[in-house]
């Protein structure tokens, strides 16, 4: 029986962080995965992660992936792939399943971070061909350059149905709608806001009633519910879709834990209990990532390091005092991660009303997914000067810092609160090199002239989308709510490594258009 140190059973951002910790003190660690490849739902991502530097922010999810098999070699992680672990046995022995055999390893000390499955509505026809989570819709597109379908209709409006909502546009394919039974949008504004400019309605406090066709999915009928949650009759409407995508939450893949016996408890599903470095009531077995408790993969990845230094730790790798020290660094960083309204404290609210800074949300973006062009003058990220000035359309307390550090000039402060909302700094000159565009994960900076010329401004926006503009196109300027307001030129569309395959659109429009035109959209 090969013995190791340290097994982690899961190969995704909280299990490879965790055994790369630990390796790097000297364990002897091995990693069990049931995939083919490591990375875990790392690599379908191709969005850019929010936080801080530390955070890994505005770095794409795959090239994460890539950063931890490469630190992960360098340390001398051993990774078995196709490998599924079937059992967890009291001596920390595991059963697993590989090339066709079965074998035992054993375990001075366990990790479980086995990740989460995806969450489905059962509904009349939600077994037909077309009917997906939204994950599996990201692996189709981002894994096997598949389109799922040509026109979807998103169920959950949370950050996972909104940024694969984008990243199905971004495949070519048609959004219908995003809907959510909630009243209000679940994810990130940012999210919602990148979306909705493309002219996606959204449609809250909805469901889907069923699914339509014999062989595959031919539409939807969608009806607006009550505040217990039931659709309301009279209410119904029918969708022409071919697609059905479900992003309506995970669940912890939480079986291993609770076959050893690990004292369970319900957070967000059922989850090992853990102290503050993620044991389990049996010692020297913990757990870390989704399978503890729903996060984003930025702090699972932070979690996993807790683990896997705590488990170094008592392996005898680590001193308890240098332990005690890394573990509070993490925690401080994860601290970070946690603050806002987005926080795990918030989980579930729905009568936040104001920011942080005592700013009134948008009621509209809550709603239809944008905020309105009266409501955008509320935010310190949206000043008027002249000459060209970023104009930053950040609206909630999000845990986000990249575009303070991209401007070397100082026009953006956030400050150490990375969750405060940031302020354009008028005193400080614009160069207009759009670094701070590019960075945003939100896609939610815009450089601005609001003057250019006689009669016209200019809008530089991101923009992700191909094949790209070119210069001397004509096409349409869309608002907020991805309506139509005026007639735009391009005049650039700047690409660069340095931009991370985030292209710099720059277009003219009429002066009076310089605070609304934020999309373009090509003449077909």
């Amino acid at each position: 029986m090969k013995r190791y140190d340290l097994i982690v059973i899961g190969a995704g951002p909280a299990g490879l962080s965790a055994a790369i910790q630990a390796a790097r003190y000297g364990a002897k660690t091995a990693v069990f995965d049931e995939n083919a490849s490591p990375g875990g739902q790392l690599f379908k991502q191709i969005h850019k992660f929010f936080g801080s530097k530390e955070h890994r922010a505005k770095i794409r999810g795959f090239n994460i992936g890539k950063q931890l098999l490469e630190e992960a070699a360098q340390a001398g992680v051993i990774v078995h792939l196709n490998a599924v672990v079937m059992g967890i046995y009291d001596n920390k022995e595991i059963l697993v399943s590989m090339d066709g055999q079965t074998a035992h390893y054993k375990g001075d000390t366990i990790i479980v971070a086995t990740g989460a499955r995806e969450n489905m509505i059962p509904f009349p026809g939600w077994t037909l061909p077309g009917v997906m989570g939204a994950g599996a819709a990201q692996t189709m597109m981002n894994l096997h350059g598949v389109q799922p379908g040509q026109k979807v209709l998103m169920v959950g409006s949370g950050n996972v149905g909104l940024v694969v909502g984008y990243q199905l546009i971004q495949a070519g394919v048609e959004l219908a709608a995003i809907i959510d039974a909630a009243p209000r949008v679940g994810g990130y504004g940012v999210h919602a806001a990148k979306v909705a400019r493309m002219g996606v309605p959204f449609l809250m406090s909805h469901t889907v009633v069923r699914a339509e066709g014999t062989e595959h999915v031919t539409g939807a009928v969608i009806a607006q519910v009550d505040n217990r949650f039931q659709p309301i009759p009279g209410t119904e409407r029918h969708l022409e879709v071919d697609t059905i995508c479900m992003a309506v939450g995970l669940s912890p893949m939480s079986q291993l834990a609770g076959m050893i016996k690990c004292e369970m408890t319900d957070h967000g599903g059922t989850v090992p209990v853990v102290d503050t470095n993620g044991e389990t009531s049996i010692p020297g077995i913990y757990a870390a990532g989704d399978v503890a408790g729903i996060e984003e993969a930025s702090s699972a990845m932070i979690n996993g390091r807790v683990a896997g230094t705590a488990a170094a730790t008592r392996l005898g790798y680590l001193e308890q005092d240098v332990c005690d020290k890394e573990v509070a660094e993490l925690k401080a960083s994860l601290q970070q991660l946690h603050e806002g309204m987005f926080s795990p404290a918030n989980k579930g609210r729905t009568d936040l009303t104001h920011t942080d800074e005592g700013i009134p949300l948008s009621a509209n973006l809550l709603k239809f997914g944008y905020v309105t062009d009266e409501e955008i003058e509320r935010y310190p990220g949206v000043k008027h000067s002249a000459g060209i000035h970023p104009v930053i359309e950040c609206t909630q307390n999000i845990p986000c810092n990249p575009c303070q550090e991209a401007c070397k000039f100082g026009c953006i402060q956030v400050g150490d609160t990375i969750t405060r909302l940031p302020e354009v700094n008028t005193k400080s000159k614009c160069t207009g090199c759009g670094m701070c565009v590019a960075s945003c994960s939100g896609q939610a900076i815009f450089l601005v002239d609001e003057d250019a010329g006689e009669d016209y401004a200019t809008v530089t926006m991101p923009y992700e989308l191909l094949p790209y503009p070119q210069a001397g196109e004509l096409g349409t300027a869309c608002g907020r709510d991805g309506k139509p307001v005026c007639q735009a030129q391009v005049l650039s569309c700047r690409t660069s490594p340095i931009y991370d395959k985030t292209a710099l659109l720059t277009i003219r429009v009429p002066k009076d258009m310089s605070m609304k035109a934020r999309f373009f959209r090509r003449e077909e």
